[in-house]
């Protein structure tokens, strides 16, 4: 097998292993959001947080027609600097752990 060829059967088999990956993340992304009814007959939806947001039909359809009222002030809110991102959160976090960290480190011990 000369050089191209082996060069051809390893860009064709990179290109198999990037499809199923690709794949792969394609099935994650939309088995991340999950609707489920509850015994209570109200729809929990999965996928936003830890815990599922649960509302009854008549909320969900509330809730779908004020989507433009709510998209917008979350726009504005962002643009004023006052909504906190994933990153932000994340961030916040660890300082506090790493300033609890120090604090408790610099505590004498009896």
């Amino acid at each position: 097998m000369s050089k191209l060829e082996e060069m051809q059967a390893k860009i064709e088999a990179l290109e198999a292993a990037n499809k199923l990956l690709k794949d792969k993340a394609d099935a994650s992304a939309k088995a991340r959001f999950r609707c489920q009814v509850s015994e209570k007959k109200a729809v929990s939806f999965y996928g936003l947080g830890r815990f599922p947001v649960t509302l009854y039909d008549e909320q969900w359809s509330a809730l779908a027609n004020q989507m433009p009222t709510i998209l917008a002030f979350c726009e504005e809110a962002r643009k004023a600097g006052k909504l906190q991102t994933e990153a932000e959160k994340a961030a916040a976090k660890e300082a506090a752990k790493k300033a609890a960290a120090a604090k408790k480190a610099e505590a004498p011990t009896v």
